[in-house]
């Protein structure tokens, strides 16, 4: 199993930070990924554009549509939920709020400044092209681009000297109605956690299957299937699906 990375908090909520003033712009940062961007696969889409497999939404990529230069397992200060309703899978969406105690299992992706901008962009259905000033992030560990979802920037700390960053919503974890996540979008995340080689596959279970929003809708079990390949690519699936069926 491959080793984790864990990014303890500092006193503002993240960890070591690039002192304000006369540091030169971070050229590379690490993307952290608390949700299906976990999975190789699926981030492919944004770097090199296209469909991921299961999804509904065709992306424009990166203007650098390199592979991350490493990707490594994290676990982060804070906690992930599932709320608002994604359309390009269905169900819930991941976000990070953290402020909340506990650690989120994430993985990072060495990735550069402008394709981690890029990545931004299509998080947030805008149209990727224009480098970000990271400065404010990396200086204050919290940054907010705009008012919707993936429009808040949040920088936890360092990762063998490589800033990291991540994105997630404005609103707290208690602020918004929880939503349980789909199949395909569930499975996307749980096969890039299993991809880090960190984590063994019933400990990711249990992880996701605790997650606000994933608790009461899907278990352990369920998670284990989705990895195994069961309950195809669409639909909210889990416990409350199977009771839904007829017969059972």
């Amino acid at each position: 199993m491959s080793g984790v990375h864990r990014v303890e908090a500092g006193p503002g909520g993240g960890g070591d930070r690039a002192a304000p003033g006369g540091s030169p712009p971070a050229e590379r940062v690490w993307y952290a990924s608390y949700g299906s961007n976990t999975h190789l696969a699926r981030l492919r889409s944004y770097l090199t554009g296209g469909r991921a497999p299961g999804g509904s939404r065709t992306y424009p990529g990166c203007r650098d549509p390199r592979p991350p230069e490493r990707s490594v397992a994290v676990e982060l200060p804070g906690t992930v939920y599932f709320a608002t309703e994604s359309p390009v899978w269905g169900g819930g969406r991941a976000f990070y709020d953290p402020a909340e105690p506990g650690w989120v299992w994430a993985r990072a992706h060495l990735v550069t400044a402008g394709q981690f901008a890029d990545i931004a962009a299509q998080e947030m259905y805008r149209t990727p092209g224009t480098d970000l000033d990271l400065t404010p992030v990396l200086t204050g560990g919290r940054t907010r681009l705009g008012p919707g979802r993936y429009e808040t920037l949040v920088h936890p700390g360092t990762v063998d000297g490589f800033p990291l960053l991540t994105f997630t919503a404005p609103w707290r974890l208690r602020e918004i109605e929880w939503c349980p996540p789909s199949a395909g979008y569930l499975r996307h995340l749980a096969l890039g956690l299993l991809e880090a080689g960190a984590w063994r596959p019933a400990a990711i279970a249990r992880y996701l299957a605790a997650l606000p929003g994933a608790a009461g809708h899907w278990t352990a079990a369920d998670v284990r299937r989705l990895l195994a390949g069961g309950y195809g690519d669409g639909g909210t699936g889990g416990a409350a699906a199977r009771r839904a069926e007829p017969g059972r």
